[in-house]
């Protein structure tokens, strides 16, 4: 598990290796990951969008933006947390992620990134 803390708001990443798909006459390798965003500030927070960058071994990028995440935009009151999970393909048994999410603070109105820490996403066979 990698965790991270940024401005009060904790994100912890676990991952999981899922299995090979064939899509397109090509191997992928398919992850999944869980997060949990807690909320240790003292003010009500919201996540609007999310930013990825998904990488693998072959030197792949991929960027992914959106609102929310998977179909949520989850507000966290002081001590709550969000727990959700997803995944993503990927053309080799080793890559990774990293990201944002971008936040509103209820209190202030203003608005404020929280990191996402990286984290691998790798095949069990493809490790020594």
């Amino acid at each position: 598990m990698v965790t991270q803390i940024t401005r009060g708001i904790k994100i912890s990443v676990i991952t999981s290796f899922e299995g090979t798909y064939f899509k397109n006459h090509k191997i992928h390798y398919a992850f999944s990951y869980e997060i949990t965003i807690e909320n240790h500030s003292k003010d009500s927070v919201q996540l609007t969008t999310r930013h990825w960058e998904i990488y693998d071994s072959l030197n792949n990028v991929e960027f992914v933006d959106g609102e929310g995440v998977i179909g949520k935009k989850p507000v966290l009151k002081p001590g709550e947390s969000h727990t959700y999970s997803s995944g993503c393909l990927l053309s080799s048994p080793y890559g990774a992620m990293s990201g944002f999410f971008n936040m509103v603070n209820f209190t202030n109105s203003k608005n404020f990134k929280v990191i996402v820490p990286t984290f691998r996403l790798s095949a069990p066979f493809a490790l020594n």
